[in-house]
């Protein structure tokens, strides 16, 4: 038997060297893309944020936001030094957003919205530090970002599909956002957006409110509109209601809605929204319309949801989606739902494939490692 000659064995050698190496560098890579995050417990006067049982991985794009050299801090230490007027003028400031307000959780009550301006800076991250609650005092809305408002300064011509600014907010709780009076910009009881980019992380959403009625208008925490390049809403470890008494009530989506947008929603929890309205989308003869979209109402053409371990339970509705109404106009739409609970939502018809979620019955829906019931 002939002996293999040293230099093929060391060319061997070095092959088999490389591919551990390359196979080590691509295992690196995935996991700097996806995995889990540390983040702050916020459990205080109210459900925690996020879904206990969610371990879906996160993609490097939907986590946190680094504030470690933050641009404006509000407050210098002290409860009082954290009001109403210095978190408007911060957020009118853009950048990075941080707060020194002492060590115990303080709520911050607004009478007027605190609006981003669009020229103000290309990212914004407002970060609570899981001590900061935002209210509304159930009487206005508690945050708008609008990138065709000329009122918040236009920057592009083409103001529905700018990639600025990008908004992003991390642990904080919204309670008590009210947008019902609100005619032009309607819906979102605690956060409208329209254009640039939003993304939500480690939050939660208590007792937020929009319209009543209506076909569309909806929302009762969140409202979006025109994500540039129809690039997904990231929605992570997030809690809508999430005990009896804590949900968020609208027209439509009663938690959230879109026209026209993708979202991505991660670890999340949806519990006890309602959608109120009544006749549906559209409106039937005589009503009003609405009442479509327990937890989620999302309307448009080409738009993905995408919804991992997640549990949307107990939401209600007068109309159709107990859990989830979706409808893709132009029928090129998608669903993809995997390792998620979907139970125990209330109400509705228009269920053509599965309990609780309405939408055309040629939807693309994909569902992998879940329960829908």
């Amino acid at each position: 038997m002939k002996s293999i000659p040293s230099n093929i064995r060391i060319f061997t050698c070095l092959l088999f060297i490389c591919f551990i190496l390359l196979q080590s560098c691509s295992s690196n890579k995935q996991d700097d893309n996806e995995q889990s995050q540390e983040l702050i417990e916020i459990s205080d006067n109210g459900p925690s944020a996020g879904n206990p049982d969610g371990d879906s991985p996160i993609p490097a794009d939907a986590r946190l936001e680094d504030v470690s050299d933050p641009d404006h801090v509000i407050g210098n230490g002290t409860p009082e030094s954290c009001t109403a007027k210095a978190f408007i003028e911060a957020v009118a400031k853009g950048g990075k957003i941080v707060f020194n307000c002492g060590t115990e959780p303080i709520t911050i009550k607004l009478s007027e919205a605190a609006k981003i301006f669009n020229d103000a800076s290309t990212d914004v991250v407002i970060d609570g530090g899981g001590l900061i609650t935002l209210s509304g005092e159930g009487k206005t809305r508690i945050l708008y970002m609008n990138t065709c408002d000329p009122d918040q300064h236009w920057t592009t011509s083409h103001c529905q599909n700018q990639d600025h600014p990008q908004l992003t907010l991390q642990n904080l709780t919204f309670i008590n956002g009210n947008s019902k009076s609100e005619k032009e910009y309607d819906g979102g009881g605690a956060i409208w957006v329209r254009g640039g980019r939003l993304k939500i992380v480690n939050c939660r959403f208590f007792n937020n409110v929009c319209a009543d009625l209506g076909p569309d208008v909806g929302g009762g925490a969140i409202r979006v509109f025109s994500q540039y390049e129809n690039k997904p809403v990231y929605v992570v470890n997030c809690t809508f209601g999430g005990a009896e008494g804590y949900g968020n009530v609208g027209s439509n989506g009663g938690a959230i809605s879109s026209i026209g947008v993708s979202w991505t929603i991660i670890n999340s929890l949806f519990s006890y929204n309602q959608a109120i309205g009544n006749g549906g989308n559209p409106s039937q003869s005589g009503t009003p319309g609405g009442g479509s979209g327990g937890a989620i109402y999302n309307d448009g053409n080409t738009m993905t949801l995408d919804v991992r371990g997640t549990l949307i339970e107990r939401n209600e509705v007068t109309t159709h989606g107990a859990a989830i109404f979706f409808v893709t106009n132009n029928h090129t739409g998608n669903i993809s739902i995997d390792n998620s609970v979907i139970q125990n939502n209330i109400g509705g018809s228009w269920y053509p494939v599965y309990p609780s979620i309405s939408m055309h019955s040629d939807t693309k829906i994909d569902v992998t490692n879940s329960f829908i019931d």
